[in-house]
C-alpha cells in the first residue's frame, strides 16, 4: 500500500493539478505514480520532464534499446512498478524479458545501466570508448541524463510504495527484485 494519498478525482486536485489531472483522465494516461505526484504540482511538473528525455532517448538510440536500457535501470534499481512498466514494454515488443539477445549496441547500455545505478562513480572509462562506437557527446549526455531521471522516478516509486498498476497486476509475479544491495551495509 502506497506511503501518501492518491489523487482518485479532480475534486481532491489543488491549483494546476486539477487541470493535470482532467487531461491525464482524458487521455488515458494516468497511473499511480501520477495520482500520487499531483498532490504536489512542482513535484509533479518536474517528474514530467522525463517523457522529454525518454523521446530524446528514443530519437538517439531507438524504441528497443531504449526500453531495454530503461528495464536494466530500474531492474538493478529493484523498482517494482517501473520493472513491471518495462517488462510489459519488452512483451509488447516481441522480446522475452527474461530471455533475449542484445542488439549490437544494446549490451553496452545495459551494462552502463547497471553500473550507473550499482556505484555512478566508478563507471569505468571503458564504458564510454565502446558508447562512442555508436554515439557523441551530446547523445552521450542525453542517455546519461536519461538514467538519472529513470533512476528518480525509480527512487520515487519505492520510497513511497507506490502501487501496481492495474494493467500491471496480471505480471507482478515477474518480478524478481535485485540481490546486489544485500550486503551493503
Amino acid at each position: 500500500m502506497a506511503r501518501v494519498k492518491f489523487i482518485e478525482s479532480v475534486d481532491e486536485a489543488q491549483g494546476k493539478a486539477k487541470e493535470a489531472y482532467e487531461k491525464l483522465v482524458s487521455t488515458g494516461k494516468i497511473t499511480n505514480m501520477k495520482r500520487a505526484l499531483l498532490q504536489d504540482y512542482a513535484t509533479f511538473d518536474a517528474f514530467m520532464g522525463w517523457y522529454t528525455s525518454w523521446a530524446r532517448l528514443v530519437e538517439i538510440i531507438g524504441q528497443r534499446a531504449a526500453t531495454v536500457y530503461a528495464h536494466a535501470i530500474s531492474t538493478t534499481n529493484s523498482c517494482q512498478l517501473c520493472s513491471l512498466f518495462f517488462i510489459s514494454d519488452l512483451r509488447a515488443l516481441g522480446i522475452d524479458p527474461n530471455g533475449f539477445e542484445y542488439e549490437k549496441n544494446e549490451e553496452i547500455l545495459a551494462k552502463l545501466a547497471r553500473q550507473i545505478v550499482k556505484d555512478p562513480t566508478a563507471v569505468p572509462d571503458s564504458y564510454f570508448e565502446e558508447l562512442r562506437k555508436y554515439y557523441n557527446d551530446s547523445e552521450i549526455v542525453a542517455i546519461v541524463g536519461f538514467a538519472a531521471q529513470m533512476i528518480a522516478t525509480n527512487n520515487f516509486n519505492s520510497v513511497l510504495k507506490i502501487d501496481v498498476d492495474q494493467r500491471l497486476l496480471p505480471i507482478v509475479g515477474e518480478f524478481k527484485p535485485a540481490t546486489w544491495r544485500a550486503n551493503i551495509k
